[in-house]
């Protein structure tokens, strides 16, 4: 048999040793992660297999309000209004629990509101003020009259009597339902079907 040109056997038995030598050293350093790699490999598989639990259904603003729940701003808005509102130019919000912005002051004062949340959007071109109360039944049964009264168009579905009124630059939205009173002021800026997301969000 012929040699191939250029092997050395002197340099090839040796250097063929130590790589033996070497690849049996790690497999010798690998022998304790034999155990955890392959309980790894079946935990991976035991999850990929196993039925994956149900999600929690999220709570409604209504149903921690009616626990008596702390409520923020971030619970009245769905993820993609919330984006929406955040994404606009010179967005700032302010928390706080002032007394709704509603120019309907003779209903503000009658519902007698137990302010929840009030959140203060403002943008470089106008803003939006939202508050969320409780209020009594009596509010909720006075509601249509009463806005009506002050030039609003009103509409009861159910139990939840939405009212809304456009007067220039600036748009008002009040929906009462399950003694709560939403009331929403939007200047300039009339993000699309706000009030009806809205109550979406809080009412399911």
């Amino acid at each position: 048999m012929s040699r191939i040109g250029g092997r050395n056997a002197w340099i090839a038995v040796p250097a063929g040793m130590l790589c033996a030598a070497v690849v049996g050293t790690l497999v010798w350093l690998s022998l304790p992660m034999l155990p955890v790699t392959v309980a790894w490999i079946g935990d991976t598989l035991r999850s990929a297999t196993a039925p994956q639990p149900s999600a929690t259904p999220r709570q409604t603003p209504a149903q921690t309000a009616a626990e008596g729940g702390a409520i923020d701003c971030r619970t009245l808005y769905a993820d993609d209004l919330w984006n929406e509102l955040m994404w606009r130019p010179g967005s700032l919000l302010g928390q706080s629990q002032a007394p709704p912005a509603t120019t309907a002051t003779s209903f503000a004062d009658a519902a007698a509101p137990e302010v929840l949340v009030t959140c203060t959007w403002r943008f470089d071109r106008g803003g939006i003020v939202t508050t969320l109360s409780k209020v009594d039944a009596d509010a909720t049964a006075i509601a249509e009259a009463a806005l009506a009264g002050e030039g609003f168009s009103c509409e009861v579905d159910g139990a939840a009597t939405a009212c809304a009124r456009t007067r220039g630059a600036v748009r008002e939205e009040h929906t009462l339902r399950d003694g709560l009173w939403l009331v929403s002021v939007e200047t300039q800026w009339h993000p699309d079907d706000f009030g009806a997301r809205l109550d979406r969000t809080i009412w399911g």
